[in-house]
């Protein structure tokens, strides 16, 4: 029989998302481990899709998307960030946030390239990297805060450095990064060709009166950054697979070629019920407000037990450290709580290439409040 070649990515397995997911279906547990909403979305938005769909909407898009979408996009980052985005020829509408920093990378990133990642790291960012020849360049940031020591990341910089991922509100810490942190990036970047890519998939899921504060505030990094935000997470719409990547035209031209032999364009009825919706502001202006009351339900009901929990400053994510239970590492913890307690979780190491661990896994909270009831009654009896 002939041997026939691996792919570039044969040392890559099923993602850990899908893994205790299964495991949740296999054990009839609740699935707090995938971050994906257990409720409905607006049904004015639901029947603006079947309005389109009707009228007969329903072939390509434009490759850029739909210009009515991308001005709705533009109009929000202004008032939001006061940052200004030509909605022709600075906005993509992409097929998900994944496919956005996909592309992005794709564009971007040649042989031997460096990239500078901060983990724990959403799990799609080094395998895209390695797989058009980049170097990963990884700062590890730690319980129970998870800052990071700019000085240490200066020290990563090199002639080789292409691009510095961020994923600002930090999927799975919950950490925003604060004024500080950005002065320290300007810093760094500063006389650099150095591009950024800012994951803000959870830009609007920023709690306690806390200001998200965007890459593109700042001219000096807009200039250089490809921001990258998700429909899914705004509108409880994940299997929609709708974001967007706003960045200069310089750097939208180079993007939307790769974009274009890609997906080429997104579904157009999709498109024009998200534009329609976007009309009215308050049906985002307060998602902060509704994501904050699942958390602090949460965090309430898990008060009284021996987990200790980790700041949430953003996303719809808990950490929960859980040394005084058990001394397991964080994978077969999550498993038995999965398997024995009915409740499953995503283990923090998954989101480090080494494998910290620090005794700390994650809980999803966009679920609807009986669901929450129901792992908090789980987990108290542990």
């Amino acid at each position: 029989m002939i041997q026939l070649p691996l792919s570039k990515l044969s040392n890559v397995g099923t993602t850990i998302f899908s893994q205790m997911t299964q495991l949740a279906n296999e054990n009839q547990a609740i699935n707090l481990s995938q971050g994906f909403p257990d409720f409905m979305p607006d049904p004015e938005l639901l029947n603006y899709v079947d309005n389109f769909i009707k009228k007969g909407f329903n072939q390509y898009a434009p490759m850029g998307g739909m210009i009515g979408l991308k001005e709705e996009i533009a109009r929000k980052i202004e008032n939001s960030h006061q940052a200004i985005y030509h909605p022709d020829s600075e906005i993509t509408v992409t097929a998900g946030g994944t496919q956005a920093i996909f592309t992005a990378i794709a564009t971007f990133i040649k042989r031997d390239d460096e990239v500078i990642i901060f983990e724990p790291a959403y799990d799609c960012y080094e395998p895209t990297v390695e797989l058009f020849g980049g170097v990963i360049r990884r700062f590890e940031m730690k319980a129970p805060d998870y800052a990071i020591d700019w000085n240490a990341v200066k020290g990563m910089v090199n002639e080789k450095t292409k691009m510095i991922i961020l994923n600002n509100p930090n999927n799975p810490s919950g950490r925003i990064l604060k004024e500080s942190d950005i002065q320290e990036l300007i810093h760094i970047v500063k006389d650099t060709p150095i591009l950024i890519l800012s994951d803000e998939v959870y830009e609007n899921i920023v709690f306690d009166g806390k200001q998200h504060l965007s890459i593109c505030k700042y001219p000096e990094l807009r200039e250089r950054s490809l921001l990258i935000a998700s429909f899914g997470k705004l509108f409880h719409v994940t299997g929609w697979k709708v974001g967007y990547c706003a960045a200069p035209k310089i750097l939208t031209d180079e993007f939307r070629k790769v974009h274009q032999f890609n997906v080429f364009s997104v579904n157009t009825p999709i498109q024009l019920a998200l534009a329609e919706y976007m009309k009215d502001d308050e049906h985002y202006n307060h998602l902060n407000e509704f994501f904050q009351k699942k958390r602090d339900f949460l965090r309430q009901g898990l008060s009284t037990t021996s987990f200790e929990l980790l700041d949430c400053e953003g996303t719809y994510f808990q950490a929960l450290k859980y040394d005084k239970i058990s001394d397991k590492n964080d994978f077969d913890f999550a498993s038995e709580l999965t398997v024995t307690h009915k409740v499953a979780s995503v283990p923090f190491s998954s989101f480090y290439k080494n494998k910290v661990n620090e005794n700390v896994i994650r809980l999803c909270f966009a679920k609807k409040e009986e669901t929450l009831e129901r792992a908090i009654e789980n987990l108290s009896k542990i």
